[in-house]
């Protein structure tokens, strides 16, 4: 199986091409850019099938990061991998940074991780994961205080960005590797198509006050 990866959620916009067979990456293409992932994630892509030497008719799964992160990030992301799996008759799968982080935190070692990232606002993304490397609850957005008594009352490892708002002993981890984003695509269930995990509403407000009033 050929998995495509795509990450667009961050600052960062990533592609790279996994084989499932041989158990190893292909290739993988893209920058920190912080904006403009809509004009660039293309070009990221076809860079990497090309160091691949694979043509997009050669994927067999597309998987792509549903977040937590920008908003406008994840959309570009999914929206991108929803397209190509229509076009492509194949199947598409959302992977979230918490549960790459927990793969990259976890590397085998079989513990309970809790991912803890840095939301700003005095805010903090999270969720736990058991020793088998699967979800142990749903993801959160919490004010510090709330989030600091979770993780303490946690029987497992800290990971993440959140350690020096939360003043805790949380393991820096991250950014999210796409590398293991696409090895988490081979492993995921194919069911409803990848949707954004959006944890926190837009920033941008509608301005009422100067809509037009309709005909």
């Amino acid at each position: 199986m050929i998995v495509l990866a795509l990450d667009t959620a961050a600052s960062g916009c990533y592609a790279a091409v996994y084989d499932a067979t041989a158990g190893r990456e292909l290739a993988r293409a893209g920058a920190e850019i912080g904006r403009g992932h809509a004009e660039q994630l293309m070009g990221f892509l076809t860079d990497a099938l090309e160091r691949a030497g694979l043509s997009l008719s050669a994927v067999d799964r597309f998987a792509v990061c549903v977040g937590p992160g920008s908003f406008t990030g994840i959309r570009v992301g999914v929206a991108a991998a929803r397209g190509l799996a229509l076009a492509c008759g194949k199947p598409a799968v959302g992977i979230t940074t918490f549960a790459t982080l927990a793969a990259m935190a976890d590397q085998g070692r079989g513990e309970p991780v809790m991912v803890l990232l840095d939301a700003k606002r005095d805010e903090v993304y999270g969720q736990p994961f058991g020793s088998d490397g699967q979800p142990a609850g749903g993801a959160f957005l919490l004010p510090l205080d709330e989030a600091r008594a979770l993780a303490a009352g946690f029987g497992g490892r800290l990971v993440g960005t959140a350690g020096a708002a939360l003043g805790l002993p949380v393991e820096e981890i991250g950014p999210a590797d796409i590398g293991v984003m696409a090895r988490l695509g081979v492993l995921a269930a194919v069911g409803e198509k990848p949707r954004p995990l959006y944890l926190r509403g837009p920033d941008a407000k509608p301005q009422l006050g100067f809509a037009l009033a309709r005909a």
